[in-house]
């Protein structure tokens, strides 16, 4: 047995209350065996950043696409907060209800995950910092950065730190000990926690992970009559994938608008499905200009939507260049 499976097992034992089972005479504190066991794991590079500025404002919000570990890392950071989230039905209903009651019940401070689902909270919050005074107060953590952004940007600015947690990186990865000497296996898996964590094969996380996401994240952000064409959108994304954009092109292959054809790349962007590298130029004005290449977060969701069954076959396709960068 490896020292990951013997953790994992011990971590196991641990959740079901069966520590004791194990080691009768050993007392050890739950939060603080959580923290050493996900340490062991791999330690996020973010990690340093979120403590030092959740030392200085009383506000830090980690957003984020799903899956990132967001959650997860919070939990190690500040194992003292209490964690909330707000997707959970009964939870949202009271904090919907009375948002300063709700808020005022931590006074130890709190995570509150996926806060973007409940707006209300943010004027009380607001007014809660404002009076205790504290540095590190509330933690949030969201997926949907538009609605993030905009609910901070209105009640919260300067009170807040803003950071953004991605998928692992290759230093990430290498640090749990992980192969990387073959670069398009790695391309093809992608950077996602949980596909190292429980070891799931891409061709069972991805398709998966786009089918929540649609009928999730989009529909919240935006009406969408014919998801089928978003599909095809997603798609087309990731054929375009370290090309110049050309949204005309691409409206014209899905059959739809110019301009939905941005809104719905604005939608892609805000829940950190691709992003826009904009081009670097002496003359600032030709960076306004000359058009932005499009690039994915994740190469390994970029490499399901192009349909890839393995890393073999990367080598030999066209996008391999782009994939690679």
């Amino acid at each position: 047995m490896n020292i990951h499976e013997f953790f994992s097992l011990f971590f196991v034992h641990m959740v079901t209350n069966n520590f004791v089972k194990i080691c009768p005479n050993l007392k050890l504190n739950f939060k603080f065996v959580q923290y050493y066991f996900y340490k062991m794991l791999v330690e996020r590079e973010i990690q340093k950043s979120i403590k030092r500025l959740a030392a200085k404002f009383p506000v830090v919000m980690i957003s984020g696409p799903r899956q990132s570990g967001k959650s997860t890392l919070l939990k190690v950071c500040f194992p003292k907060h209490e964690y909330v989230s707000l997707e959970n039905m009964d939870v949202r209903s009271f904090a919907q209800a009375d948002p300063r009651g709700f808020l005022n019940q931590f006074s130890k401070g709190a995570i509150l995950d996926e806060v973007q689902r409940v707006p209300e909270l943010f004027s009380y919050m607001q007014e809660i910092v404002d009076n205790r005074k504290k540095s590190g107060l509330f933690i949030l953590s969201g997926s949907q950065n538009f609605l993030l952004m905009k609910n901070v940007s209105q009640s919260l600015a300067g009170r807040v730190a803003v950071l953004k947690l991605l998928p692992f990186s290759v230093a990430e990865i290498q640090e749990m000990r992980t192969s990387t000497a073959n670069p398009y296996k790695l391309i093809f898996q992608g950077f996602y926690p949980r596909l190292y964590d429980k070891r799931i094969k891409p061709a069972d996380f991805y398709p998966s992970y786009v089918e929540t996401y649609l009928q999730r994240d989009v529909r919240e952000l935006i009406r969408i009559g014919d998801l089928s064409k978003f599909t095809m959108f997603i798609k087309s994304c990731a054929a375009r994938i370290g090309g110049m954009l050309n949204l005309s092109s691409m409206a014209n292959d899905c059959g739809i608008s110019v301009p939905t054809a941005k809104s719905w790349l604005s939608i892609l962007e805000a829940s950190y499905v691709v992003y826009l590298l904009q081009p670097h130029f002496q003359n600032v004005n030709k960076r306004l200009v000359k058009m932005p290449k499009l690039y994915f977060y994740d190469t390994g969701l970029a490499c399901s939507l192009l349909n890839l069954k393995n890393e073999k076959q990367i080598e030999l396709h066209y996008l391999k260049g782009a994939l690679n960068c």
